[in-house]
């Protein structure tokens, strides 16, 4: 039983300085992986706010129109 618990803490030990030296290979954030300064253009382009915005309000407007038709709709008998 004792053979076998150092066996499982040696492999858990050999797990744990691999996943260090993965941690430790990574490149510092302020550098892209050649070493050059990070830069550019931002993750998913130029797209404005704006539009996002115009469509979220165009959908809720939709919704909100489909809600007072089904309103409607009913009888008042319910």
């Amino acid at each position: 039983m004792k053979k076998m618990f150092r066996f499982v803490v040696f492999i858990i030990y050999l797990i744990m300085v691999s996943m260090v030296q993965q941690v430790v290979a990574q490149p510092s954030p302020n550098q892209n992986g050649n070493g050059n300064p990070v830069g550019g253009d931002p993750i998913g382009g130029g797209a404005s706010i704006g539009g996002g915005i115009a469509i979220l309000m165009i959908l809720g407007l939709g919704y909100g129109a489909k809600k007072l038709y089904d309103v409607r709709k009913r009888p008042l008998d319910e």
